[in-house]
């Protein structure tokens, strides 16, 4: 069985129809389907990336400094993005944070996947495709971009 170094990370994926995964990040080699969570060399950006109960691939970030205009949320924020396999990428409204200490770097030009999502870190900002689909989401400072 994996090691767990302290208390369990969490991050929250979300699907579209709004139902969320949660999953333990365990130390050790990633492998391809195996949860994962980066940060941009920035520190500003923090993105999960990994496979949901539902056998999906999904990827969401959260953006913590930003000068666009947010989506609308009834509660909490909307400056996270996500794409799951095989839908369209959207904004999604969340009440904390996925910015905790210890996330490892992923310096630009670097890409992370699981499954057809692929998530590449660059000087720009981060982008997190659906390389079956096309579906996509790129976020930085100072935009976001949902196709």
């Amino acid at each position: 069985m994996a090691s767990h170094v302290g208390t369990k990370m969490k991050v929250a994926l979300t699907a579209i129809a709004g139902a969320a995964t949660m999953f333990a990040l365990p130390t050790g080699t990633a492998q391809a389907d195996t949860p994962q969570s980066f940060v941009s060399p920035s520190g500003n950006i923090v993105c999960g990336l990994g496979t949901g109960l539902d056998g999906k691939a999904n990827a969401t970030c959260e953006i913590r400094d930003y000068s666009f205009a947010a989506p609308h949320c009834a509660q909490g924020g909307g400056n996270e993005f996500s794409v799951t396999e095989g839908q369209a990428a959207s904004p999604r409204c969340h009440t904390d944070t996925n910015f905790v200490p210890g996330r490892p770097i992923l310096q630009y030009g670097q890409s992370r996947s699981a499954g057809p999502i692929t998530c590449v870190s660059e000087p720009s900002g981060m982008t997190c495709t659906d390389n079956n689909t096309g579906h996509f989401f790129r976020v930085s400072r100072e935009s976001y971009q949902l196709g």
